[in-house]
């Protein structure tokens, strides 16, 4: 038996509940707020668990500057025949392309910036 059940990725942010907003509305599931408001965690409707904690010290990520490392980043996945409509409402929900639809193929991928300025990629699953 594993001795480890589960990951979650937590990522600091300035504003844990409006950053769990943005990726909600882009996961869907179940919203959990800490009592005392410092970690928000969100549930995928697909079981990805993701959190936010407060950091008021938080900076967005300056990646993809060529002298900066990208560390980590994430991989929203669609499906290749939805990837614009999911790119409208990436935009729309508040993030920032970073560099999009310049990946020629069928790994197309899309870097933006989320709310809180962590980057992520949209490909087609």
């Amino acid at each position: 038996m594993s001795l480890v059940h589960t990951g979650v990725l937590v990522l600091d942010c300035q504003d844990p509940a409006r950053l769990a907003e943005f990726y909600e509305a882009l996961l869907g599931g179940e919203v959990v707020v800490a009592p005392d408001g410092e970690r928000v965690e969100v549930t995928g409707e697909r079981g990805t668990r993701m959190a936010f904690r407060r950091d008021p010290a938080a900076a967005p990520s300056s990646w993809p500057r060529p002298e900066d490392a990208q560390q980590a980043h994430l991989d929203l996945l669609t499906a290749p025949e939805d990837l614009d409509e999911a790119e409208r409402r990436i935009v729309e929900l508040g993030a920032r392309p970073l560099r999009t639809r310049d990946a020629p193929g069928p790994h197309e991928a899309r870097l933006y910036a989320d709310p809180a300025g962590h980057p992520f990629t949209l490909r087609p699953a």
